[in-house]
């Protein structure tokens, strides 16, 4: 079955956003100091849930967020693919610019959220809050069923 271009673009968003956060990231689950972490995120009943592992083999608390705040965020997300993906097809480069921008307003609100509402529990920089907000809306993509 051939994939769509949305599909596409959120397969390439999926893997940068990986490549990224292995390569460079900031995260610090409940202040232990063991890591690199072993990070595994899965959707269970509208919950993103995290399941860490540190550099010990040591598993940590599994954390579980509510993803009601973001499910406005998640829909615009999408809509700027299927837009960016018209834009594209148009060739219209002004377009591409305009949403390009638009989605970077999403992805650092996002962002800020996910900072916020993990501030007690997950340190992390804005650069790696915004890989992992990708990778929220990869899932509810249905493109992925768990991250690891």
């Amino acid at each position: 079955m051939a994939e769509t271009p949305e599909g596409n673009m959120i397969a390439r968003d999926r893997e940068i956003a990986l490549r990224d956060l292995t390569a460079e990231n900031h995260f610090v689950p409940f202040k232990d100091e063991n890591g690199p972490y072993t990070v595994s995120l899965s959707l269970e009943e509208n919950r993103l849930v995290f399941r860490i592992q540190n550099a010990k083999n040591e598993k940590l608390p599994i954390l579980v967020l509510s993803l009601k705040p973001y499910r406005r965020l998640v829909k615009d997300y999408f809509i700027i693919v299927r837009s960016y993906d018209e834009a594209v097809k148009e060739g219209k480069p002004s377009r591409i610019e305009a949403i390009d921008m638009g989605r970077r307003g999403l992805h650092n609100e996002g962002a800020d959220m996910l900072i916020e509402r993990l501030e007690d529990k997950i340190e992390m920089d804005h650069k790696t809050a915004r890989r992992l907000f990708t990778l929220i809306c990869v899932l509810h993509s249905g493109k992925a069923h768990g991250l690891h």
